[in-house]
């Protein structure tokens, strides 16, 4: 879920707003600014209603970005990069580039969020509370003690043992603790998931031709989201099994063909392009230091009449050490669309590329390498919190 809107940075995460968030802004201001609020609390102006509802709203969408934060904060806490943050049409989302390495921490980052949520009501709640002690105007004490309501249902949905919930994440770590086997457990929390969101579907249906239809659609909505991605965390958890264990340096195009930044555009395609079957040029100067990544589709993009006059530089894109994973590597590339990544070795030097046809050939082999079992427990917990951390930190020099 790609931000459309930046917010900037909280704790150094990016958060973001997707466009679609200002379907959950309308729905909030129309249903309490002309439903709930003037009939709770009539006779005043509609002007108030819709302020309130407003207010409402976006109080909201702070306890949502509340409990992503907390996910992104802990998850960070255990040496797992995040991305950024999102809000959208369903909630939130905290994208993180890596698997917490044990049971413990993959229950903590998952727990953290419903109890940043029922901290939320708590909260507002107790400023509700506080209000009323004091004679404040009823609307104003009804907006914050309808915000300790969400945020109660809020905690107790995403508390629900089914994935990409909370609750399925949570389930996953007692299981992974339980069986020592990770793979499986992920598999399991994402069959819940998957039954939870055709439940949902099903009986969202029964309420689009049975009663309130604007209802029933929603739910069918959420039911089709918890469906998908379910399945895509299924399907992660297979292909994070099919590429334990292979690194980087195991599966990288050695002696990549390289361009000077300094080349233009028009060099690199009469002397390279249209002579070698490649889709990928690493920049380096003349120490051989890597100055970018040049992809064959970004070339494309630079206007025939331009191509003389464009430097390599100027339209030059995860480094990586042939000892990194090769999952976390994927993990890191998900936002780059050309899907290539460099190697350096120690001494920063540039001895490879990871390419798309790589990886796929890793995944068609990966059967064929000697006898394997999925990852468990023991495979994924070498590091503990401070152990990963320091490792995250060298990686992070060594580059």
């Amino acid at each position: 879920m790609r931000a459309s809107i930046n917010l900037g940075r909280i704790g150094g995460v990016p958060v973001g707003l997707n466009l679609s968030v200002v379907v959950i802004v309308a729905i909030l201001v129309i249903g309490l600014g002309f439903g709930r609020f003037p009939i709770e609390y009539p006779g005043l102006p509609l002007a108030v209603y819709l302020l309130a509802a407003a207010v409402t709203a976006l109080l909201f969408l702070a306890s949502l970005l509340a409990h992503e934060l907390a996910h992104a904060l802990v998850a960070r806490h255990y040496g797992i990069g995040v991305s950024g943050i999102t809000l959208w049409l369903l909630g939130g989302v905290a994208q993180l580039t890596g698997e917490a390495r044990t049971p413990r921490a993959d229950l903590r980052i998952a727990a953290v969020g419903p109890a940043t949520s029922l901290a939320a009501a708590a909260v507002f709640g107790l400023v509700a509370w506080l209000l009323a002690a004091a004679g404040a105007a009823p609307l104003l004490v009804g907006v914050f003690a309808y915000l300790g309501i969400v945020n109660v249902l809020l905690a107790l949905f995403n508390l629900i043992p089914a994935a990409p919930l909370d609750g399925g994440r949570v389930l996953r770590a007692v299981l992974w603790a339980r069986w020592g086997d990770r793979v499986r457990a992920a598999i399991t929390a994402a069959n819940a998931g998957r039954t939870f969101g055709y439940a949902l579907i099903v009986l969202g249906f029964l309420l689009v031709f049975t009663g309130p239809g604007f209802q029933g659609l929603w739910l069918a909505l959420i039911g089709w989201f918890l469906v998908n991605a379910a399945s895509a965390e299924e399907q992660q958890a297979r292909l994070g099994a099919a590429l334990h264990g292979i690194r980087v340096g195991d599966v990288m195009s050695r002696s990549p063909v390289t361009a000077a930044p300094g080349e233009t555009v028009a060099g690199l395609i009469n002397r390279v392009v249209m002579r070698e079957r490649l889709s990928t040029y690493p920049l380096v100067d003349e120490f051989g230091a890597f100055r970018g990544l040049v992809t064959l589709n970004r070339i494309r993009q630079v206007p025939t009449e331009l191509r003389p006059l464009t430097l390599l530089a100027d339209i030059a894109c995860p480094p990586a050490h042939p000892d990194d994973g090769l999952v976390d590597l994927m993990q890191q590339m998900s936002g780059h669309p050309d899907g290539r990544a460099v190697v350096f070795d120690d001494e920063g030097r540039l001895i490879g590329l990871v390419t798309p046809s790589d990886i796929t050939r890793a995944l068609q082999t990966a059967d064929l390498r000697a006898p394997y079992t999925a990852p468990h427990g023991a495979d994924l917990t070498v590091l503990g919190p401070e152990d990963h951390r320091t490792e995250a930190v060298r990686r992070s020099e060594r580059r």
